[in-house]
């Protein structure tokens, strides 16, 4: 880890969040991680990313049992990697419920006021990121760094301190 905290790099971090949004959400179940496909609510006014979960599912026992998580964002295609490293909690707030509630949530509720409707709030400690040149342009990189013998130059990459 840095340092000192770069602004850039923190913007950087909660925009990839707004960008990509679907993140695997991996818990510890015992001595086992379990990951998990879910949409995030990220506000950065609050260092906190949010999720609506259900209360018979198995990952508000796993964050009150180990608050530890980790969020892996990826964007297919585009060359943007996400890291964000994290503690969990749950919370039955039905002001934030409905504040966060959207159209892809009466997919899996009645409504907001849905009774099985929690929260999973994370608060970041750190994230990592790679963005780089992908496609066309990530191909030819590789042929020229093969043909001189140089590194490709894939992007940038860094570890940020979000705490």
């Amino acid at each position: 880890m840095t340092g000192s905290v770069d602004k850039d790099d923190v913007a950087r971090v909660w925009k990839l969040i707004d960008d990509i949004d679907v993140c695997m959400f991996t818990s510890h179940d015992g001595a086992k991680l379990r990951s998990r496909p879910m949409s995030s609510h990220a506000r950065q006014s609050e260092n906190a990313i949010y999720f609506l979960t259900d209360v018979e599912g198995h990952k508000d026992q796993e964050v009150a049992a180990n608050s530890e998580v980790v969020l892996s964002y990826a964007k297919p295609g585009s060359g943007k990697f996400l890291a964000v490293t994290g503690r969990a909690r749950v919370l039955d707030d039905r002001v934030l419920i409905k504040d966060l509630w959207d159209k892809d949530a009466e997919a899996f509720w009645e409504g907001a006021d849905d009774p099985k409707v929690r929260v999973i709030e994370v608060v970041p400690d750190e994230a990592q990121f790679w963005e780089g040149p992908h496609g066309v342009v990530a191909t030819v990189q590789m042929v020229i760094a093969a043909a001189t013998a140089m590194p490709p130059v894939m992007g940038d990459q860094r570890k940020v301190d979000l705490r």
